[in-house]
């Protein structure tokens, strides 16, 4: 156990004290950033981290456009969404137009657990159906009835009566040729197990990277069997594009276009903000027509004048700095950096995903491919000491999880690979 330095050791006595027993904190040696700026963090020693993490400030921390939008905004107007104004409508516009076209309906929320919640009220609604579809370590928000359906929330949370999970995707240990046919095949017996219990499926909902279960993301295509399946069996298909979304996997603005499919519903979350409590949906209007009869959707604050300048803000800066192309070009460069580790260091099983969205599986034996459990944990907190920022994945927690800001580049990719050189070497 890391022996905290007096000031940090009070700074976590005092946080338990004040907000509780519930929350949790990276690191062993937990780390208190001050300021961001672009890929870096700040401590209170001045100290930078290199962020390899934190989708969440997808254009860099403190993107000094995104800034602006969101002082100018708020020292103009900011009240809730039961007024007309065009900035709700115009970024609508916009990001709809980065989507298929049958996604003609945008909804806005705070959250992307609002924005799952809301998919499956939707859902519901348009089927009449209550079951629920997940992979077997999903993570898709913590309200009631999404933590229901969030089995990486462990110990947590019981999943609910008409949830149903399926095994990953998982490309480390299924051939390419397989992998599509297998996921199908534990949709279909999900879809059979609650029929048997007098429970239709109203939707099958996955990560498109599934970053929870270990983030699998190749061969592109292999998602349109099982959106079939359960669209045969009269349900629909929920992409939950927050983690994936806006241009991280390099080839793709969303990750569900790699699959060449269209879901139902497309959920986003805080990254389309850079931060800002920006979240929100895409839908068909076939499938919102029904919801739209029998409820009433009021969210004070998602869609508020502030959140779409931010939401604008940021599309402005992926397009104009180029970072799909950059997702594209830094994460190949990545991952080939690692792969390349993986010929000195037997730890490293599998290097894998798309553009700045990496998985990098760690094994105590390539040929069983046994989980290296505690050494991923050790490697984590031995690259915090280095300054470096990442974490874990994976039901067995041994998938380093690399998913930068997209201001990531070449330079920092060599920062990130040399010091888990080293990190490695250490064990």
């Amino acid at each position: 156990m890391t022996t905290l330095a007096p000031e940090t050791l009070a700074l976590v006595e005092r946080r338990a004290r004040v907000l509780g027993p519930a929350y949790r904190l990276f690191y062993d040696t937990p780390l208190h950033p001050v300021r961001g700026e672009g890929v870096w963090l700040y401590d209170a020693d001045g100290q930078r981290y290199l962020d390899a993490y934190n989708n969440v400030a997808s254009v860099g921390h403190c993107h000094p456009h995104v800034v602006e939008a969101i002082a100018r905004q708020a020292g103009v107007l900011n009240t809730h969404t039961r007024y007309l104004h065009e900035g709700v409508l115009d970024y609508a516009e916009r990001l709809l137009a980065t989507m298929p076209a049958e996604l003609a309906h945008a909804m806005f929320t705070c959250t992307g657990s609002e924005a799952n919640d809301l998919a499956m009220r939707i859902a519901r609604a348009h089927t009449k159906a209550e079951g629920l579809i997940v992979t077997r370590f999903a993570y898709h928000g913590v309200t009631a009835s999404i933590a229901e359906a969030s089995p990486s929330l462990g110990k947590f949370v019981q999943l609910g009566d008409a949830v149903r999970t399926v095994p990953a995707p998982d490309s480390y240990r299924i051939a390419p040729g397989d992998l599509g046919r297998a996921f199908a095949q534990g949709v279909r017996e999900a879809i059979a197990d609650l029929k048997a219990q007098g429970i239709r499926p109203a939707a099958l909902m996955v990560d498109t990277v599934f970053s929870s279960d270990g983030i699998f993301t190749d061969p592109p295509g292999f998602m349109a069997e099982a959106v079939d399946a359960v669209r045969e069996a009269g349900g629909l298909f929920i992409a939950d594009e927050v983690q994936p979304g806006l241009g991280r996997t390099g080839d793709a603005f969303w990750g569900l276009q790699r699959h060449g499919v269209v879901p139902d519903i497309v959920t986003m979350g805080k990254p389309l903000g850079a931060g800002h409590p920006l979240a929100g949906l895409a839908v068909r209007p076939g499938v919102l027509a029904a919801f739209g009869r029998e409820c009433r959707y009021f969210n004070t604050f998602g869609g508020n004048p502030v959140s779409m300048a931010a939401g604008m803000a940021v599309l402005d800066v992926i397009e104009r700095e180029g970072l799909m192309a950059n997702a594209q070009r830094v994460g190949r460069y990545l991952r080939a950096g690692i792969a390349k580790l993986a010929e000195r260091h037997a730890l490293i099983g599998d290097v894998r995903g798309a553009g700045l969205f990496v998985g990098v599986e760690l094994v105590t034996d390539r040929r069983t491919r046994t989980p290296a459990t505690a050494e991923t944990a050790r490697i984590v907190n031995g690259l915090r000491e280095r300054q470096v920022l990442l974490s874990a994945t994976g039901v067995h927690a041994n998938t380093l999880k690399i998913r930068p800001p997209l201001v990531f580049s070449e330079a920092h990719a060599d920062l990130l690979v040399e010091t888990l050189d080293q990190v490695l070497a250490g064990l």
